[in-house]
Formats: C-alpha cells, sequence, structure tokens
C-alpha cells in the first residue's frame, strides 16, 4: 500500500472535493481519483460517495479512516526515528500575520541554522482560527494572541512578549479621547482576539465612536489612518514602524490593555523535541530584542490614566 494515496485519501476528506484535494497535492483530479480507487481494491470496499463536485467518505472508510491516518503517521515517522537528536520531521506552526511579517523571518533563519533537518511548515491565519487547527491537531503549536478564556489543560500557553494599546491618528490630537469620537473610527475587529481588548478599552471609558469599517489587519488599519481616513485603537505591534513617519500616536499606558503574544501548544505531542528546539529559537529571537516597539517611546505621547 502506498501510504501517498493515503495522503490523498485524507485530504479529499478534508476538503470534501476530489478537485479541491488535486490542487492542494498539485496533482491532477485524474491521478487522486486512481488513487482511492488503487486502494478501494487493496481494501475491498468503497471509500467515497461522489455526489456531483463533492465526496464524502463512505461509512466504510469512517471505520478504517483512524487505522488508515495511523499508518500514515507512522510512515512519516520511520526516516525521523533515525535522527538520534529527535531533531528531523515536519512542523505545521500557526502563526498570526503581525508576527509574520515582525521576529518570525529570524526564527525561520535560526531554527534552519541550528536544526536544519526540521521543515517548517507554516500556516497563516487569525488567533481564533489558529486556536481551533491546534485542538483540531491540524498544526503542531501556534503563535497567536493569548486566549480571552480559559485553556483546556490539554494545552499550554507560554508567553513571548506583551503589545501595549495605541491610539493612533493622522494629526496629533490634544485628546485621544474625544477625538475617538469625533474622528471616523477605524475599528480592529472586536471579534478577533486582539480587537476584543481593543473594544473593552472604549467601553471602559465610555466612549462612542462613530465607525467607518472593522478590520481584522493591523496592516490595512494603520494604512488607512495614514492616509487621513480616520483613527484607531491599535496594539504597538513591530510592523507599525513603517508608517511611523505618517502616524501620531498615543500610548494607552495600563497594563489591562495590553495584548500578551506567545506560543500555544498540545502538553503531550509526538513530536516534543521540534517544539521544544523552535520555542527555544523563537524565545531567543525575542530575547535578543528583533521584536523591539514598534515605534519608539519617545515618539509616543504619553496618555494619562
Amino acid at each position: 500500500m502506498d501510504t501517498r494515496f493515503l495522503t490523498s485519501l485524507s485530504s479529499v476528506i478534508e476538503c470534501g472535493s476530489i478537485a479541491e484535494a488535486a490542487r492542494r497535492q498539485n496533482l491532477t483530479a485524474a491521478a487522486i481519483s486512481q488513487r482511492i480507487k488503487a486502494l478501494e481494491a487493496i481494501l475491498k470496499c468503497p471509500l467515497l460517495i461522489r455526489t456531483g463536485h463533492s465526496a464524502k467518505p463512505t461509512n466504510e472508510c469512517l471505520r478504517l479512516l483512524p487505522k488508515l491516518q495511523q499508518i500514515e503517521r507512522l510512515s512519516a515517522q520511520l526516516q525521523d526515528d533515525l535522527d538520534t537528536t529527535g531533531l528531523t520531521g515536519t512542523l505545521k506552526v500557526g502563526v498570526i500575520s503581525s508576527v509574520l511579517s515582525g521576529c518570525f523571518p529570524k526564527c525561520i533563519q535560526g531554527l534552519n541554522q541550528q536544526a536544519p533537518n526540521i521543515l517548517m511548515k507554516i500556516v497563516p491565519g487569525s488567533s481564533e482560527q489558529l486556536y481551533q487547527a491546534l485542538l483540531q491537531q491540524k498544526i503542531d503549536l501556534a503563535v497567536l494572541v493569548q486566549a480571552p478564556f480559559k485553556i483546556p489543560k490539554v494545552l499550554q500557553y507560554k508567553a513571548l512578549f506583551e503589545e501595549p494599546l495605541l491610539f493612533i491618528s493622522k494629526e496629533a490630537q490634544h485628546n485621544h479621547k474625544s477625538a475617538l469620537q469625533k474622528l471616523p473610527f477605524i475599528q480592529y475587529d472586536k471579534n478577533s482576539w486582539g480587537g476584543a481588548i481593543a473594544n473593552t478599552y472604549l467601553q471602559d471609558e465610555s466612549i462612542n465612536t462613530t465607525p467607518l469599517c472593522a478590520v481584522d489587519s493591523l496592516e490595512t488599519i494603520a494604512m488607512m489612518v495614514s492616509q487621513g481616513m480616520g483613527a484607531s485603537l491599535i496594539p504597538n505591534w513591530q510592523g507599525l514602524e513603517q508608517f511611523q513617519q505618517a502616524l501620531s500616536c498615543e500610548l494607552i499606558e495600563d497594563a489591562k490593555y495590553q495584548r500578551s503574544i506567545g506560543i500555544l501548544s498540545h502538553r503531550q505531542s509526538s513530536k516534543a523535541p521540534l517544539l521544544e528546539k523552535f520555542q527555544q529559537v523563537l524565545c531567543e529571537v525575542v530575547a535578543q530584542g528583533s521584536t523591539p516597539e514598534s515605534v519608539s517611546t519617545n515618539n509616543l505621547d504619553h496618555g494619562v490614566h
């Protein structure tokens, strides 16, 4: 049994479509179909129900799936087991966009230098998306905003750094609270974990805004504000430095409204050596100061609270 065929079957089940699975694996739909037919011949049972452009597993497939996926995982680990250091294999890392464009490139470089046999597969997404992917074991760990709720005991969170909340506008404002009520408000989406922190500040301070739009992208918000489209409340993330000359920033000096960035992973994992090495390298990168405050505090107005 060719384990590549099992990978194709898993992909079809995950996608719900042979065509989409083919795109993900850089194969033709015909090739995927041939692999499924080969498995069906070996196992002597139908594995997929095809309806239109969709495909879903048969009852027989669902009964066999746990063992088939176990075979797939064990096969992938055979070569890794020959490395006595345990630092060989694929590590699927979920990363939020603000970290991906900040300290992460140096982390990739450092990991490649210290453990060249680790293949890192990066999965971008929001903190909520990455949290769900981790629970479903689609990724091995996530670098994200700290969850605003108590996480399950099977998971563990390690804080990396804090990002204070900032008021940003095109021009300097005498009072940021009145400016938030007067200017169009470009809202850091309150449904995102980081955006919920900014929204809590507005509620605590009884600030009524006139939202222009809600966006879950710090880069987009900074760009819109720099073009004079309104004001916003966002964390002081590293990528903000590229907009520094076009923005006026005021620091919200209250730790309650800081955004914590950290690593979330399972407490027990078959890839423990890889996870530990990744965490070590990323912590080294942070400790070396590759995640400085995006806008120097010398260039910030400081809010009084």
